[in-house]
């Protein structure tokens, strides 16, 4: 009979400890150690296995092409790398309310309309809501099968039976292991339900996702090692209070990290954005100072948005400083640059930067268009129509180019812009831009030659 013994573990980190503890000496998280009862193993020598296991050569193995599971969702399989691969473990990550549920189940029912089987589990809503979500999505295959349940071997015993193309599990805290005394969304339960499932997918080639949600700090809940032991995270990004998502890829065994997909949530569901620089881009009829349109990289994909700059003379003793969307401190470096390059003085000013759309621009590639904004504010002079600005400013006034450039010049003359003010050197060759496109060398030390 295995012995049992208890211990406290972390429900932040997963950190572990012999007794409890006020606060997490891993992680910092105060009374967040829970008391977990855990079997352990009969001794037994570590040169005894079960099974026999050889190692091969990778020239024995076979080389069959792996047939990646396209989900029917562009930016979806984008980010994913081309579709899914059989037999992976897929984590999908947010916060509450952000569509990762949404999503998961537009993927399920896309995969079922083309032919391949699809279980559904959900051990948050009942089959009535799950159906009810689906109809609001569209017409569901009878290749979609739902399924409402939270005892992981019951679900497992269904899905050899159904043997589906793909698993979804909605969500993987609400799963529960009987073989471990404790409640489920424990990380004792997340880490050996995720490990079971890891195996599962191994063993019968079932590709499975599972969604996780998040902490207040952004971070998946459950232990770190739980994004270690699956084979994809994606990560599903956004504010709830605008139209627009963003999928990103945090770790792919499969394919590149450096990927996005950009989806809009409409009344019937998550829609992709084939354009996505016109979402953030705002169509005015008369064109007003403190207004700049820049390019940020959302993986390999250049996205046009625009920053709103707003100087005004304070009527406190002391001057604010807001940023919404952009770093905080980057703006108050970039005043003060301003301040001690360009010879301008902010001590009675206010200064307000704003990323419009609710996007979060943290690439130094917007620096100098966060200067011609405040500039063009400070100075009531409108920047010209059809201007994009991009470039890093240093702390001694230089710009320093911008690996991406080339590809936001491209994007943004598909838009109609026509002058682009960035770094001299930051596109190598004229050869690929658009024509008309023509490189102007500046001294880079004043921002005047934007207004």
């Amino acid at each position: 009979m295995a012995k049992t013994k208890t211990q406290f573990v972390c429900q932040n980190c997963g950190y572990t400890s012999a007794k409890w503890l006020g606060k997490c000496p891993e992680c910092g998280t105060w009374d967040s150690l829970v008391e977990e009862t855990i079997a352990t193993e009969k001794n037994r020598s570590f040169l005894q296995t079960d099974t026999k296991v050889q190692p091969t050569t990778i020239s024995k193995v076979a080389k069959a092409p792996v047939k990646r599971l396209p989900t029917g969702i562009g930016e979806f399989d984008r980010v994913l790398g081309g579709g899914i691969v059989p037999g992976s473990l897929i984590l999908l990550g947010g916060e509450p309310g952000i569509g990762k549920s949404t999503i998961a189940l537009d993927v399920g029912m896309k995969i079922a309309g083309g032919g391949s089987k699809v279980l559904y589990v959900s051990g948050e809503e009942s089959e009535a809501q799950t159906a009810m979500r689906a109809e609001r999505l569209g017409k569901a295959s009878d290749n979609l099968l739902i399924m409402t349940a939270t005892d992981l071997a019951a679900i497992l015993v269904q899905a050899e039976n159904v043997k589906p193309q793909l698993l979804v599990i909605d969500s993987i805290q609400t799963m529960y292991n009987a073989e471990l005394e404790t409640a489920a969304g424990s990380v004792g339960q997340v880490r050996e339900c995720t490990a079971k499932l890891l195996r599962f997918a191994k063993e019968t080639g079932i590709s499975v996702i599972i969604i996780g949600h998040v902490t207040k700090e952004g971070n998946i809940a459950g232990p770190r090692l739980l994004e270690h032991m699956v084979d994809v995270v994606l990560q599903f990004e956004g504010e709830r209070y605008y139209a627009f998502r963003v999928l990103r890829a945090l770790k792919n065994r499969f394919g590149s990290t450096n990927e996005s997909g950009i989806f809009s949530m409409e009344e019937d569901g998550l829609k992709e954005i084939l354009n996505p620089s016109g979402l953030f881009l705002e169509e005015k009829d008369d064109i007003v100072s403190g207004s700049v349109i820049t390019a940020a990289m959302e993986g390999n994909r250049p996205i046009l948005a625009e920053i709103q700059g707003l100087v005004a003379r304070t009527p406190y003793g002391m001057p604010r400083r807001t940023a919404v969307g952009i770093d905080f401190n980057r703006v108050n470096m970039l005043l003060a640059v301003m301040e001690k390059r360009l010879k301008l003085d902010f001590g009675a000013l206010d200064a307000y930067v704003c990323a419009v759309g609710g996007m979060k621009l943290k690439e130094p590639a917007v620096d100098l268009a966060i200067i011609a904004a405040l500039y063009s504010s400070l100075r009531d002079k409108p920047i010209s129509r059809g201007v994009m600005v991009l470039g890093e400013v240093g702390l001694t006034g230089e710009l320093r180019r911008v690996a991406s450039a080339q590809r936001a010049i491209k994007e943004a003359e598909k838009l109609g812009f026509k002058k682009f003010i960035v770094p001299w050197g930051s596109c190598n060759s004229t050869r690929g831009l658009p024509a008309g496109v023509e490189q102007v060398k500046n001294g880079g030390r004043s921002p005047k030659f934007v207004v």
